[in-house]
């Protein structure tokens, strides 16, 4: 089978995709947010917050937007990558995005079992 110089890798048919659905590029990181708990999907996580910034606007331009070098943002979105905060939040912010905190499954179960046996 001949790729010919028309094949689209899948990363970049993938950006291609997240910038043009906004809604999907925002699903999809929060989908990679939640793996960054868990040290075994963690890398995923980081190449998904690396893949929406390669869709808005490349690496180099979020790294400027950020006020951070881009091989540090390189570094820090690599699969054992361990970005601070503040990197995080300034990358979300670059490419128009903020972070939110919601209660888990477990804190919720936690709550209904406190108010199941104190009624």
């Amino acid at each position: 089978m001949d790729k010919g110089s028309s094949a689209v890798s899948h990363t970049e048919r993938e950006i291609e995709e997240l910038r043009a659905d906004r809604e999907l590029a925002t699903e999809y990181l929060k989908a990679a947010m939640e793996s960054l708990d868990d040290p075994n999907e963690r890398a995923a996580g980081l190449l998904a917050l690396r893949t929406v910034a390669e869709a808005y606007g490349g690496l180099g331009a979020v790294a400027a937007e950020a006020g951070i070098s881009r091989e540090a943002l390189y570094r820090a979105l690599s699969p054992r990558g361990n970005p601070t905060l503040r990197i995080l939040l300034a990358v979300l912010k670059a490419v128009g995005m903020r972070l939110s905190v919601e209660s888990s499954e477990t804190w919720v179960e936690q709550d209904k079992r406190a108010a199941q046996s104190a009624g």
